[in-house]
């Protein structure tokens, strides 16, 4: 855990030593916070259903580009091959990596949690579903995270690596969405593979434990797919 506590200081801090950080925060708020306040000016409801629903679409793209560089960048200027030279595994690596981008997220969605404390004070703010929301948007983005970290780990150009993220990311997200299209014996699994299928569940107030050990899997997979291609370099 030493290794994977450096690793993850010195990720994160090169996220806030850079424009990087301040970026992703101020558009992540500024799109969100345009559908909150639309709703509470124009529409004048004090709510935050909105903004829960919005967001894992905003996560679709916001993610990929926050992962992109994680690991492709270290690929492309050689010192990820510095990096485990010292004695650091390349699942401390992921590890460190994965932590440090789901903090930057964390606190994203830290922020946004001025939306519902500003519905707290105008309406009557429905608070098992706010929470279900919030325990679900942070699910979703682990699982989002680590599929970025997985698909930085496969190229060393880091627009490679945000297509491909951003199309498993958007693969998982349709899942659910294309049902009609499959047979039915198909249409079950494509279901319990979609994120937002989930994520649904959970914005409702439910918390079930098969959502949330579904998000633990996608996330644990996909971190291991990325600890994989990491070791792929030395076949």
């Amino acid at each position: 855990m030493r290794n994977v506590w450096s690793i993850y200081k010195k990720e994160l801090t090169s996220y806030f030593n850079s424009p990087v950080a301040y970026i992703v925060l101020t558009v992540f708020l500024l799109i969100s916070g345009w559908f909150f306040a639309a709703n509470f000016f124009l529409i004048g409801q004090a709510t935050v259903r909105t903004v829960l629903v919005i967001i894992p679409w905003i996560f679709i793209a916001f993610v990929p580009a926050l992962t992109m560089r994680s690991i492709a960048e270290e690929k492309k200027s050689g010192t990820i091959e510095l990096l485990v030279t010292m004695p650091v595994k390349d699942q401390d690596v992921v590890l460190g990596k994965f932590l440090a981008a789901l903090s930057l997220l964390a606190v994203a969605l830290l922020f946004s949690l001025a939306y519902a404390f500003t519905a707290s004070l105008f309406g009557n703010l429905d608070e098992g579903p706010t929470i279900g929301g919030y325990i679900g948007l942070l699910l979703v983005g682990a699982a989002y995270v680590a599929i970025g970290i997985f698909a930085s780990s496969t190229s060393e150009n880091q627009v490679n690596a945000f297509i491909i993220g951003l199309g498993i990311i958007f693969a998982f997200f349709m899942f659910d969405k294309v049902l009609i299209y499959v047979p039915p014996q198909l249409a079950s699994i494509l279901e319990y593979l979609s994120v937002d299928y989930h994520y649904n569940s959970l914005a409702r107030g439910v918390i079930d434990t098969r959502d949330l050990v579904y998000y633990l899997s996608l996330t644990a997979f996909a971190l291991v797919l990325a600890t994989r291609s990491l070791e792929s370099r030395k076949w």
